[in-house]
C-alpha cells in the first residue's frame, strides 16, 4: 500500500493544518513542497513522518522523481491565493496557478496519483461572470475546466473542494497576504480601527479551518471524485464583522476585483457540487478572540 501524501503549500495556512490533521488521524508519511512566498517555517511540525522540501510546483517531476510509485495522493493548495494582490503580482499568479498547476495535475495524470485540489468561491460567484474579475479568479476557473477535461479525456481522478473565505489557527495575520480575519486580529491587538474596503456590504460566507480541513480528509477518505464545498450557512457583510470586534472602524478605498458576494454556482461541470457546511460559527470565534484578549 502506498503510504506517502504530498502536500503542496504545506507551510502554508491551510497546508500546515491539514499536516497537523494527517499527524493525528492516519500514519501516513507527508511531504511538504512550499516556495515560502506566504508559509512560514513557523508552521513547520518536528516529526519523523514530516519531510519539507523549499521548491515550486513546476518543477514537482523533479522534486518527486525518486518518490512516484509510493505516493498514495497529492493535496494540491500550494497555490497563489489572494484576489486584489493578483493584478500587482500577475505573473507570479500565473506561474504558481497556471504553469505551476498543470504541471502538479500532469504528474498525477502520468503517474496515476489521486488528486485533491483547493478551488474557491471567487471564480464562481455572480452565476459564474467572476471566473473573470482578478487574475486570481482566472487561473482557478481555468484549472476547473483543465481538470473537467482531463477527466473527459483520459479518466483523471480528482476530488475538488471549494474553499470560503477561511479563518482560525496559523492564518496570515500581517502582510499583503493577510486573511480579513487575520487583519481584524492583528488591529485589535494593536488597539487600531479595524480597516474596511468599501463600499463594506460585501458579504462572505466564514468558514473556519478545522471545517474546511474535516473536509479534505473526507473527501480523500470517501474517493468519489466529486466536487465538495465547505461554507458556512450565513453569510456576513465585511461591515458586520468587523462590528462583531466591537470597536472603531474606518474604511479603504474600493479595491479592483473586488467580488461582492460569495456565491457557488453549478457551471457546466460533470461533476454535481456536494455541499457541506461547518459547524464553527465565526460570531463564537470572535468572542472567543475578544475574550482572550481581555484577560
Amino acid at each position: 500500500m502506498k503510504k506517502l501524501i504530498i502536500i503542496t503549500g504545506g507551510a502554508g495556512f491551510v497546508g500546515a493544518n491539514l499536516i497537523e490533521y494527517f499527524l493525528k488521524k492516519t500514519n501516513y508519511k507527508i511531504i511538504s513542497i512550499d516556495n515560502y512566498s506566504s508559509g512560514t517555517r513557523k508552521n513547520h511540525f518536528k516529526n519523523k513522518r514530516v519531510k519539507y522540501i523549499k521548491g515550486n510546483t513546476k518543477n514537482i517531476k523533479k522534486i518527486l522523481r525518486n518518490k512516484k510509485n509510493k505516493i498514495n495522493s497529492i493535496f494540491h493548495f500550494g497555490e497563489f491565493a489572494r484576489i486584489y494582490q493578483s493584478f500587482k503580482k500577475f505573473n507570479i499568479c500565473y506561474e504558481s496557478n497556471s504553469i505551476g498547476s498543470k504541471e502538479v495535475f500532469k504528474f498525477c495524470l502520468d503517474n496515476k496519483i489521486k488528486l485533491v485540489y483547493s478551488a474557491t468561491s471567487a471564480s464562481l460567484g455572480n452565476k459564474g461572470a467572476d471566473s473573470n474579475l482578478s487574475p486570481y479568479a482566472f487561473t482557478k476557473s481555468k484549472n476547473l475546466e483543465l481538470l473537467n477535461n482531463l477527466k473527459k479525456w483520459f479518466g483523471f481522478k480528482y476530488e475538488v473542494i471549494y474553499f470560503y473565505n477561511v479563518y482560525g489557527p496559523k492564518q496570515i495575520s500581517t502582510g499583503e497576504m493577510a486573511t480579513v480575519i487575520g487583519i481584524f486580529e492583528t488591529q485589535y491587538k494593536k488597539r487600531l480601527p479595524l480597516t474596511v474596503v468599501k463600499p463594506g456590504s460585501q458579504t462572505r460566507r466564514f468558514t473556519h479551518i478545522l471545517d474546511t480541513i474535516e473536509t479534505c480528509y473526507f473527501a480523500w477518505r470517501k474517493n468519489k471524485c466529486r466536487h465538495y464545498s465547505i461554507s458556512n450557512k450565513k453569510s456576513y457583510s465585511i461591515y458586520e464583522v468587523a462590528k462583531m470586534f466591537k470597536t472603531k472602524i474606518s474604511y479603504l478605498p474600493k479595491r479592483k476585483g473586488e467580488r461582492y458576494a460569495s456565491a457557488l454556482t453549478n457551471l457546466s461541470f460533470s461533476n454535481r457540487v456536494y455541499k457541506k457546511f461547518g459547524k464553527i460559527y465565526l460570531k463564537d470565534y470572535i468572542n472567543s478572540f475578544i475574550k482572550s484578549q481581555n484577560i
